[in-house]
């Protein structure tokens, strides 16, 4: 018997199998293309800006329902900068807010609108 085949018959070994084509990471493979960001109207240091459209970038990947998107936002804004914060995401919608200063943005991630500002 081989030390190849001697490997095999032991308990608990591990027998490592190729992995089949179809599981292969594709090696043209290309990352998805960045989102087109437009800042639509801002009260809002750009540091803090940049910060919102990532985090807003990341629900996007994360979610696929608007609400949970929203969700994510405020809730991460919440966290890192104090309560409170309000978060409208979707493709049609109207709205009139009072904020804080330096605490509003409104802006477009491709095709759809997200409005988040901090209040209260």
């Amino acid at each position: 018997m081989s030390s190849e085949d001697a490997k095999k018959n032991i308990p608990g070994a591990l027998i490592q199998r190729p992995i089949p084509d179809d599981r292969k990471p594709s090696p043209t493979a290309t990352p998805p293309p960045p989102k087109k960001v437009i800042i639509k109207s801002a009260d809002m240091l750009p540091d803090m800006q940049k910060e919102a459209v990532d985090i807003a970038v990341n629900a996007f990947e994360k979610y696929n329902v608007e609400k949970d998107v929203a969700e994510q936002i405020k809730k991460e804004f919440d966290k890192r900068h104090g309560p409170t914060w309000h978060c409208i995401v979707g493709r049609n919608f109207g709205s009139y807010v009072t904020h804080e200063t330096n605490h509003f943005l409104y802006f477009y991630l491709d095709q759809k609108a997200v409005l988040l500002f901090k209040s209260g």
